[in-house]
């Protein structure tokens, strides 16, 4: 079994290095607050939701702050506790948490 499992291994490394894209593993962010988390978000330029174990809602515009903060998830229906932007290449990134 484990020579099967090493047979696999270098077979699945063997093709990596041989592809043409390059892979790059991303470092592990701590995010403490809600800015932090738009701060990621504008230098990635993605919107994905941080995991910080509260309602969070994410947010994108290209028009204005209050637009990417008004387009997040929950906004009008939840008490926000934290309000973050950032300005990233395409437009500005939202994150709120919320009660």
């Amino acid at each position: 079994m484990r020579s099967l499992l090493l047979a696999l291994v270098v077979a699945l490394s063997a093709v990596t290095a041989s592809a043409d894209n390059v892979i790059v593993t991303r470092r592990a962010v701590v995010v403490q607050s809600a800015q932090d988390a738009a701060v990621v978000l504008a230098r990635r330029g993605s919107l994905v939701h941080t995991g910080c174990g509260q309602t969070e809602g994410i947010g994108f515009s290209t028009v204005s702050e209050q637009k990417a903060i008004s387009n997040c998830c929950y906004w009008g229906r939840r008490t926000p506790i934290d309000i973050g932007v950032a300005r990233g290449a395409r437009g500005w990134y939202a994150v709120v948490r919320y009660r």
